[in-house]
């Protein structure tokens, strides 16, 4: 069984501790953490475009790529020590969504975590890659919180009753 653990961010804690409790013994865990292009991609374009296509070697968006590379090893490390368990670190980078949902293929389960308004039950509890993630993935998701869950009195009203 592999069982494929998205690393982010603010909400990593969550989804180890829950694989951690629901992957079996003996499975293969597997800790993905991806990097979004948009910032180096915006740095490279504003350098290329404000200062020339010369002088590569003072690109800033190499920097920021180092940077998004040792903060997504730092995450993985961290992670890899609060597991406990052998476990495969997986670097990605592109668009976050498409790469989570391109890394779940062929696993039996995803774990993530909510990522948007957390103070309420409900559908914006999903940010728009974790939504996307949600609808698309290819195998089971296991949705975690990345704190205790709201209470049911925060669910949204019920939409108003239409009649036909």
């Amino acid at each position: 069984m592999t069982v494929v653990v998205w690393i982010a961010e603010g909400t990593w804690p969550a989804c180890v501790d829950a694989a951690r409790v629901h992957a079996p013994q003996g499975a293969e865990l597997v800790l993905l953490h991806v990097s979004g292009q948009d910032v180096p991609g915006v740095a490279h374009g504003a350098f290329a475009g404000l200062l020339g296509r010369g002088h590569r070697e003072r690109d800033p968006g190499d920097q920021v790529e180092r940077l998004a590379a040792a903060s997504a090893r730092h995450l993985l490390d961290a992670a890899a020590d609060r597991l406990g368990r052998p476990c495969t670190r997986l670097e990605r980078t592109g668009r976050t969504e498409r790469e989570v949902v391109t890394a779940a293929e062929g696993a039996e389960l995803l774990v993530l975590a909510r990522d948007g308004d957390r103070t309420r039950l409900g559908p914006h509890s999903l940010g728009p890659a974790t939504r996307f993630v949600v609808d698309h993935a290819p195998c089971p998701v296991l949705l975690v919180w990345p704190e205790p869950a709201p209470g049911a009195e925060t669910l949204p009203p019920p939409p108003p009753h239409r009649h036909r």
